[in-house]
């Protein structure tokens, strides 16, 4: 089966428009070097909830602590009863700076 001298042209052309034309070169996009900025910060979403955040907190320090139990170690007990009050405090500071960040957006 033959082509037509008129397609075989057509396909011709197109080949040598593909092969011979460069393709224009995509537009410089404009480099931003990561820094941890308000700027920065206000384009990254805050996908964790205050409750699923202090309730892995919680979960975290429940499984230390009946293992202390357990060996009935009452120095860390105490300790870890300490420390999850702590951070539990830290992290509810964080989040209300989060939360005010957010609605000032």
């Amino acid at each position: 089966m033959s082509i037509p001298s008129d397609a075989r042209r057509g396909f011709l052309g197109v080949a040598k428009n593909f092969l011979l034309e460069s393709p224009k070169p995509p537009a410089p996009t404009e480099f931003e070097p990561p820094r941890l900025t308000f700027a920065a910060l206000e384009k990254i979403p805050m996908s964790r909830s205050r409750e699923r955040i202090l309730a892995n907190l919680e979960e975290m320090y429940t499984e230390a602590f009946k293992r202390a139990k357990a060996s009935e170690d009452e120095a860390q007990m105490a300790q870890l009863d300490f420390a999850y009050r702590r951070e539990q405090l830290y992290f509810e500071i964080l989040l209300d700076v989060r939360d005010a960040t957010e609605r000032r957006a």
